[in-house]
């Protein structure tokens, strides 16, 4: 059994592989052209599921629903202060056109005008997968702390301003090994291991 992602983020794809390290998995853009995917849902577990069944879709246009699985990960931070945004908008929180820098620029000016210099948050991610045996999903959660400076060179998103409960640090200064063993996608990950390991022996 191969997994494709449904996405072509290089950190994304890059954390996903290090936790999957038993399996063959690649980036949408190694297995066909890529396309855009509305992500029109309410929640993080509707849009995972979009992006994993659009995926899916295209995987048996290509006749490859026998030989891979698509799998999908929609994720953002829910700031307290500000009502629990960006939240299913974390990616594109400062407009259209937003970058990770962008989004973190933003977050800050937030928390400014509430004269905050940080805030209860916690990170959502969902894990989708979408076979020929049906669709799935699990969740996985961390909570922490934003603050309105940015600390650390490691990881992307918003880890330089989230400090996870339990660390003095924020993400972006801990170790990979630290991160992916404390994040939510690799909690929702280390659940949707059961459902790989289901799905695996109908594929050998």
């Amino acid at each position: 059994m191969k997994i494709v992602l449904a996405t072509n983020n290089k950190d994304k794809v890059k954390e996903i592989k290090a936790f999957y390290d038993g399996y063959e998995i690649y980036a949408l853009n190694e297995i066909c052209e890529p396309f855009e995917i509305d992500e029109t849902g309410s929640s993080f577990k509707e849009n995972a599921l979009i992006k994993a069944t659009a995926v899916y879709a295209k995987l048996c246009a290509l006749k490859l629903e026998n030989e891979f699985i698509a799998l999908s990960d929609d994720s953002g931070i829910s700031v307290e202060a500000l009502g629990f945004a960006p939240g299913i908008y974390s990616a594109r929180y400062s407009g259209k056109d937003a970058t990770d820098a962008s989004n973190r620029k933003k977050l800050t000016c937030e928390l400014h005008k509430l004269r905050l210099k940080k805030s209860g948050a916690f990170y959502t991610a969902c894990i989708a997968v979408a076979s020929k045996f049906g669709n799935f999903s699990t969740h996985g959660f961390m909570y922490g702390t934003v603050i309105d400076e940015e600390r650390g060179d490691n990881g992307f998103g918003y880890d330089f301003m989230f400090m996870p409960d339990g660390f003095d640090g924020t993400i972006g200064q801990l170790d990979v090994k630290t991160k992916l063993a404390i994040s939510h996608r690799s909690k929702g990950l280390e659940l949707a291991k059961y459902i790989l390991n289901s799905l695996e022996k109908y594929y050998k």
